[in-house]
């Protein structure tokens, strides 16, 4: 099992900056990838960025050159800079995390809000 806390987000206005921190505790040494993930209003959640256990990255076109995913294995805490902040990065953000057993192995966040103000 693998749980994840987060923490960060709030209020920003539109060019400001806001980082995210996801904590896992449980059978960290089993993820394989962690992630963000975003569901604005009347939208489907989408993926924000991920990071593999590799060092690979992976960012949604929409948040490329502005959001940074990165990790402290120390802390076992992955995290995601926001920086010049958009209205339509509103949205709550999730982090997710997954572990490749015989299969893959999904696990949430508690979701945190964000909200950018014009």
């Amino acid at each position: 099992q693998v749980q994840l806390v987060q923490s960060g987000g709030g209020l920003v206005q539109s060019g400001g900056s806001l980082r995210l921190s996801c904590t896992a505790s449980g059978s960290v040494s089993t993820i394989y990838a962690m992630a963000w993930y975003r569901q604005r209003p009347g939208k489907q959640r989408e993926l924000v960025a991920a990071l593999t256990r590799t060092g690979r990255t992976n960012y949604a076109a929409s948040v490329k050159g502005r959001f940074t995913i990165s990790r402290d294995n120390a802390k076992n805490t992955v995290y995601l800079q926001m920086n010049s902040l958009k209205p339509e990065d509103t949205a709550v953000y999730y982090c997710k995390a997954v572990r490749i057993l015989l299969t893959p192995i999904v696990y949430w966040g508690q979701g945190t809000q964000v909200t950018v103000s014009s």
